[in-house]
């Protein structure tokens, strides 16, 4: 007998579950408040990050943390109305990203990281939107010498032991490969294995296309409907009651909001990041993203121009939007860039949905049969999407997952 199932959330990774679980032969109906690929996966640096193998961690170094207490760093900002509700959060995070703890966690990310470009690869070629794509890799560029150094070493046993693609770049062979960044570098790590994406929420909306044209059904509802309905379960939509076996959670940050509907207490905070669109100032054009690792910004080749894209801003979902951090990423990457004039006309918020444990939440929810959850990928959503999509379809349909889901289970908070 087909079975059927409710993806809550348009997304990149909801998405890519609806389209994985089409795969297996569900009948699936995708929901979301607004069309695909118009939240936090519309707005992001475009990457496919397959060479970031350790987990963005709360930093050690006393030099950082005293710069970041001053609230005058690019790469992050805070909200002091909102620091009382990120404290608990904040203390796990930081707790979890001591050395042993960090080890662990990207042990257990490794089999995601891994298969994040070839999971792709099968959804843009059944998409027709491999165009969208470029094997590029991209760029951590270093002001300073020292630094720049430092993490070359770094990078080289990082490169060896994952066997990733890996070059290092003095500021020469920087400038003659990306010939309209200025001298301001003194180097470069360029990582070979990772895809930019030109478009990102044209990417989401061509898979969703996809599971349109395949038979899926994509309606505008309110997830905050979701109930148990008999053995299964309920959304309300523009089209009506919707009514399935299972129902999958990928909202981003707003997961927590169901989920905490039916008893779970999963910490999920949003790390906010910015994003702006600039003209070209006629310098020649950028190939890849580059992260100008000292000030905690990338800069990106989009179809619609040269985007920005900012650090972390911690401030809570309510809190209005502050130009302070673009402002300040702005004033920096102009000349380096080349960025001309603004083409947005407002900055684009978008809202990072991250544990603090530094791994997703992919599994079964363990006191309601039939509910699942796909959220919490942080800074790694669009790299994770179609891969997580495997992931919890497999779970879903009794078979063995390509990988152990054990680290990733909802119940270990």
């Amino acid at each position: 007998m087909a079975q059927d199932a409710i993806v809550l959330g348009a997304g990149i990774v909801g998405v890519s579950v609806a389209l994985h679980l089409q795969q297996r032969g569900w009948q699936v109906t995708l929901i979301d408040r607004q069309g695909p690929g118009e939240a936090t996966s519309f707005g992001n640096a475009g990457l496919i990050e397959a060479s970031s193998v350790v987990p963005y961690a709360f930093p050690r170094n006393l030099g950082t943390l005293l710069n970041f207490a001053m609230n005058r760093s690019t790469a992050l900002r805070y909200d002091l109305r909102s620091l009382p509700a990120y404290a608990p959060w904040l203390a796990r995070f930081w707790y979890e990203s001591a050395p042993r703890r960090l080890a662990a966690a990207a042990r257990d990310m490794l089999p995601l990281i891994q298969r994040s470009v070839a999971e792709h690869e099968a959804l843009t070629l059944r998409a027709g939107h491999d165009d969208l794509v470029r094997p590029t890799g991209w760029l951590e560029a270093y002001r300073s010498r020292k630094h720049f150094e430092r993490e070359a070493n770094a990078a080289r046993r990082i490169s060896s032991e994952y066997q990733l693609g890996m070059n290092v770049l003095e500021g020469s062979a920087l400038h003659g490969l990306e010939a309209s960044i200025d001298g301001a570098y003194a180097g470069a790590i360029h990582w070979t294995d990772p895809r930019s994406v030109i478009d990102p929420g044209a990417l989401t909306k061509g898979y969703a296309a996809l599971f349109e044209r395949e038979g899926g059904r994509l309606l505008i509802g309110d997830a905050a409907t979701l109930e148990q309905s008999g053995s299964g379960w309920r959304v309300t939509t523009a089209s009506g009651p919707v009514d399935a076996q299972a129902a999958v959670v990928a909202l981003g940050i707003w997961s927590v909001d169901v989920a905490r509907k039916f008893g779970y207490r999963i910490p999920l905070m949003a790390k906010r990041g910015y994003h702006m669109h600039y003209e070209r100032d006629g310098r020649a054009v950028l190939s890849r993203p580059v992260v100008d690792i000292e000030n905690g910004y990338v800069v990106a080749p989009m179809r619609r121009g040269l985007r920005l894209t900012t650090g972390v801003e911690l401030a809570s979902r309510n809190r209005p939007p502050s130009p302070v951090q673009l402002e300040r990423a702005e004033r920096i990457a102009r000349p380096a860039f080349g960025l001309g004039a603004r083409i947005d006309a407002s900055p684009w918020l978008g809202l990072r949905p991250c544990t603090p444990d530094m791994r997703p939440v992919i599994g079964a929810a363990e006191r309601h049969a039939g509910l699942w959850f796909a959220f919490g990928h942080a800074h790694h959503g669009l790299t994770l999407g179609p891969v997580t999509g495997r992931l919890i379809a497999e779970l879903m349909n009794g078979e063995a997952g390509f990988t152990d889901p054990n680290p990733y289970r909802p119940g270990r908070f």
